[in-house]
């Protein structure tokens, strides 16, 4: 748990680097209903609204719904919804409701990258090579 959350902080923290204007932990208002009141947005650059996760194993059909209204309100609010998820599950279960949610963030014109996407898609467009740094640690 740890580890994932100084993975999070880490790739918040190649994102500012690269993009100092980038703002974290911004809350919006919730446009469909009444709860959650607001919803939070990792990081903002420009109109990208980037959910940075760690891994994520969650494998309940609630989970899937809180996420489609989460994503939804995050496009009503005019940004693009970007999904970095650095290490996939292993139970199949966990496997398909994450191909369920990559699916919904590609039909309202967001992006979703997992496991090695996502380190690329990091690399790229910061220029760091944050998997490589922590693989070569010591």
């Amino acid at each position: 748990k740890y580890a994932g959350s100084m993975l999070e902080e880490l790739v918040i923290d190649c994102l500012f680097e690269t993009y100092p204007n980038a703002k974290a932990k911004v809350r919006i208002p919730n446009t469909i209903d009444s709860t959650p009141r607001t919803v939070e947005i990792d990081c903002l650059i420009g109109l990208n609204a980037f959910e940075v996760k760690w891994k994520d194993a969650t494998t309940d059909g609630d989970h899937i719904k809180k996420e489609q209204k989460r994503i939804q309100i995050i496009k009503n609010s005019g940004y693009k919804p970007i999904r970095l998820m650095f290490f996939n599950p292993n139970r199949e279960q966990a496997i398909r409701k994450q191909a369920q949610l990559k699916q919904l963030y590609e039909e309202i014109g967001g992006e979703y990258y997992s496991g090695n996407d996502a380190w690329e898609y990091l690399k790229n467009s910061t220029g760091i090579d944050l998997k490589s740094l922590l693989e070569n640690m010591e």
